[in-house]
């Protein structure tokens, strides 16, 4: 069987500010299990602020998508803007704080929202090749924007999430940590991960599922 070709793409490194480390990490740890070909993107741009982990505090300085990123796979990851989805059999999107503030402005707009472009076309076009999506954490919320109305996604069971789904066109689907909710008609594959997880080894069972379901849609 041919190796799946996998895009990652990263919103930053760490949760308040960019992407979730332990999903980001857990996606790489079950896509190099399934032997994939990874390669980790992010935009080339200032990220939105930059937040003190251990208080939550922004903090008085600025830092780079792309610069930050590359600090959770040992400095390989390439800018979003190389990113072709002719290249990859999927994608995927780990959560964190850099999807509603780095891609998005949905941390502090919620359904009005406007969607950083370059990810949106990137993730359109994987979408009008028919190859798989993977949507972790708090991602899915954007599927609506992207993709259009009727698209099935889950971010776990929290009301004021999944209304902004609902309010922008999607279907939200209650997901409990360990499971995954597949859309099978658009290709998108989604799970809560840390929207609902409290130990890293609960983000991971629906991880791992996602990932071994995206692999097997290639």
């Amino acid at each position: 069987m041919r190796t799946k070709k996998v895009a990652v793409i990263l919103s930053g490194c760490g949760v308040f500010d960019g992407a979730e480390i332990f999903e980001a990490t857990l996606t790489l740890l079950h896509l190099d299990r399934h032997d994939a070909e990874i390669t980790c993107f992010a935009p080339d741009i200032e990220q939105h602020h930059v937040i003190e982990h251990r208080t939550g505090e922004p903090m008085a300085e600025k830092r780079n998508v792309l610069t930050e990123a590359s600090r959770i796979n040992r400095g390989e990851v390439q800018p979003l803007q190389e990113a072709n989805p002719n290249n990859y059999d999927a994608v995927i999107v780990p959560g964190g704080f850099g999807v509603a503030k780095n891609f998005s402005d949905f941390a502090f707009k919620g359904g009005d929202c406007d969607v950083y472009e370059p990810f949106a076309e990137l993730i359109r076009g994987f979408h009008e090749q028919r190859k798989p999506i993977g949507m972790i954490c708090i991602a899915p919320v954007l599927l609506p924007k992207i993709l259009g109305k009727g698209i099935s996604c889950t971010v776990g069971h929290g009301a004021a999430a999944s209304g902004e789904v609902n309010s922008m066109g999607g279907v939200h689907i209650g997901c409990n940590v360990d499971g995954i909710v597949v859309d099978f008609e658009h290709r998108v594959i989604t799970t809560p991960a840390y929207m609902e997880a409290k130990r890293i080894s609960e983000a991971e069972k629906g991880i791992s599922a996602l990932v071994e379901k995206v692999i097997s849609m290639c």
